[in-house]
């Protein structure tokens, strides 16, 4: 397993031009524009937040994590990370993370998974795949379930065997811990604040998470 790498950043909550708590099992959409500078912060620590980034002029061009693992040549996302699409381009940059390690492997729950990796009787209980499709089936911009890739979980462990097999373990965030993008392009954020209960990934404690933007410095 590499060793964690921390980066701080400069940013102030302050300066921030958009700052909002998603409350745990809910979803989110947003854009971002080019230049501006995203953060997700954990605040009670080890929560799981599966996120999806799209190209704002077309939607089909989205967050690819076989073009992102190529690109660095590592599974794991941390500072200086590019999130590559689906067409090669640059989404967004990896600028700060006081995590230290991200998944791009472990996808996101749904009924399926919670009825295979748990019990019968998990299958209704709420879910990631769920939270995304709500906030699709409302977006301005025409998403369907036709958009949904291999997401990234921000702030989750999934250990790789030597044998390649993926593990779930206790999260290695914190409270307060946080990963921070610089946009390269208008993109759309989807989220999914992860409601899942049965995972260690979040210590069976799903929490709340905060969402902040700035716009890009001032020229000069």
């Amino acid at each position: 397993m590499p060793t964690l790498v921390y980066t701080e950043s400069a940013l102030q909550a302050r300066d921030a031009v958009h700052d909002e708590i998603l409350p745990a099992g809910k979803g989110w959409l947003h854009p971002i524009r080019a230049g501006q500078y995203f953060r997700i912060l954990d605040l009670e620590g080890n929560q799981a937040v599966d996120t999806l980034f799209f190209n704002a002029a077309d939607a089909g061009d989205r967050y690819d994590a076989i073009n992102t693992i190529r690109a660095q040549g590592n599974i794991f996302l941390t500072t200086g990370t590019r999130l590559i699409s689906s067409e090669g381009n640059v989404l967004l940059t990896i600028t700060a993370d006081t995590c230290g390690r991200h998944d791009t492997l472990g996808g996101a729950c749904s009924a399926e998974s919670n009825t295979v990796r748990y019990a019968l009787e998990k299958r209704h209980m709420h879910s990631c795949r769920d939270s995304f499709l709500l906030q699709m089936a409302h977006s301005r911009e025409g998403l369907t379930k036709r958009d949904l890739a291999s997401n990234i979980n921000f702030f989750m462990n999934v250990p790789v065997t030597p044998k390649g097999e993926l593990t779930f373990a206790d999260g290695v965030s914190a409270p307060g811990k946080y990963v921070e993008m610089r946009a390269d392009m208008d993109v759309l954020c989807l989220i999914s604040n992860c409601p899942q209960l049965n995972n260690p990934c979040n210590a069976y404690n799903p929490t709340p998470i905060r969402l902040l933007i700035w716009d890009p410095p001032a020229a000069g």
